[in-house]
């Protein structure tokens, strides 16, 4: 289909600079209308829509100032650019503050007019497609989304939705960051245990003891301060859905214990001899190659083929930037409404450097710079200042090949976490809320890979 070409709306009142300017304009493929008075450009911007206004400033009756004031009434992603002579610059200057989007000093240059344009025409471009992703994010009221308008992503949820229903064991797999938990949440409100309890368990949060009685329960008497029975979360998930997050932090002795209830449907509490039966559907979550983890012997083959039924890839965000405007307004109204600020707008050059980073910690990242920003927004808009100062002037980060050799998951992962601790300054906490893992998590993998 044939792109429709920018409206534009010329307004001069000197005959050869209205014809020479409009001339111009329609080689450069835009639809022109062009008019000899302000009363008459008036007349046009009442009664049709344009994406961008040329005027003269200083004209009879109806000048250019009150057409820009007109304009930005009736056509509010219309941008208005002013020709001024040298003699009116104080004029020109009036004009920027009553928010001309440029002004053009005579005699003005082809270039310079064309380039102008273009730009004015990126910013309209820019609002409609802001407004356009608001109205989707109004979409995503009340109720369990994912927002996204990725196609790869959509082909994912079309899957979850089918595999919902079967009530088989899913593996979600990607790094962290990317919605995980979220998806796992997703999978069970397309179940039929939507009406039963969705339990969320970090198997990398506890040490193997605490773990196994979080999960299994214990009975009365068996250890020390065990003074009365207590249920395990698989089951108070009865009848739900149990996640299973960081499933390759579990121990060796614990996957057994897992696989006998994944296989079995009945669990041993702690300190217990009877049997409990259990209804429950397993979901697993990893950021690493679980394939590779049953190859090298950390992570057990029956346990992964038990809990591998459907094989769920989250795509990192950098895989996904169209996502990035729609997640960044998505979240501009989330805080902007948790912290009851006006901030309803993100400027064109901050969302440009969103949409161009890379995201190591993918949408959480992204969520923490947009609660920053707004935390710092003071009016209605969110702005480049308002984002972190390492940010603007970041390059990608990204774990690179070494001499073109491809990096093993280790390698990859270590490089990854050392660069996120050099962002943060150090600071664990933080650097575990990127990643999206916990701060024995994170201690754990910078023990193993000897970043201290």
């Amino acid at each position: 289909m044939t792109p429709t070409p920018a409206r534009i709306l010329v307004v001069d009142d000197e005959a050869a600079a209205l014809k020479n300017l409009s001339h111009l304009l329609r080689k450069e493929g835009y639809e022109v209308t062009a008019r000899q008075s302000g009363a008459t450009g008036l007349k046009e911007l009442q009664q049709h829509e344009f994406d961008v206004i040329l005027t003269d400033l200083r004209m009879k009756g109806v000048d250019g100032l009150a057409l820009l004031r007109r304009a930005r009434e009736l056509q509010a992603d219309c941008e208005v650019i002013v020709i001024t002579g040298h003699a009116t610059l104080d004029s020109a200057v009036e004009a920027m503050k009553e928010g001309a989007f440029h002004y053009i000093a005579k005699p003005y240059r082809l270039d310079e007019v064309r380039q102008v344009v273009r730009s004015a025409l990126d910013v309209v471009l820019l609002k409609r497609e802001n407004r356009a992703l608001k109205r989707r994010i109004e979409g995503y009221e009340g109720g369990l989304h994912i927002v996204t308008q990725d196609a790869a992503m959509l082909r994912l949820l079309d899957t979850a939705r089918q595999v919902g229903p079967t009530d088989c064991n899913v593996l979600v797999s990607g790094e962290s960051g990317t919605g995980k938990e979220l998806l796992a949440r997703y999978l069970h409100a397309h179940s039929s245990r939507v009406d039963g309890r969705f339990v969320a368990v970090n198997c990398g949060a506890l040490q193997e003891e605490l773990l196994a009685n979080e999960l299994f329960g214990h009975e009365k008497g068996a250890f020390t301060g065990a003074d009365r029975q207590k249920r395990g979360l698989i089951e108070i998930a009865e009848g739900g859905t149990l996640f299973l997050d960081e499933i390759t932090e579990m121990s060796s002795t614990m996957q057994v214990k897992l696989l006998r209830i994944v296989q079995e449907r009945e669990l041993l509490r702690v300190g217990g001899t009877d049997p409990v039966l259990v209804d429950v559907r397993f979901i697993a979550a990893t950021n690493r190659d679980l394939q590779e983890s049953v190859a090298n012997g950390r992570f057990r083959a029956d346990l992964y083929f038990r809990l591998n039924v459907v094989n769920l890839a989250l795509p990192p965000l950098r895989a996904r930037r169209d996502d990035v405007p729609l997640l960044a307004f998505y979240f501009l109204k989330k805080f902007a409404l948790a912290m009851a600020k006006p901030v309803v707008d993100i400027d064109p050059d901050a969302l440009r450097l969103l949409n161009r980073y890379d995201y190591p910690g993918n949408v959480r990242e992204l969520a923490n710079l947009i609660e920053r920003g707004v935390a710092l927004a003071q009016g209605a808009t969110l702005e480049l200042a308002h984002l972190p100062e390492s940010l603007r002037g970041l390059s990608v980060r990204i774990a690179a090949p070494v001499s073109g050799e491809l990096q093993t998951l280790d390698k990859n992962e270590a490089a990854h976490i050392a660069q996120v601790l050099e962002y943060t300054g150090g600071n664990r906490n933080q650097a575990a809320d990127i990643l999206g893992i916990d701060r024995v998590s994170l201690w754990r993998r910078i023990k193993r890979y000897g970043l201290e």
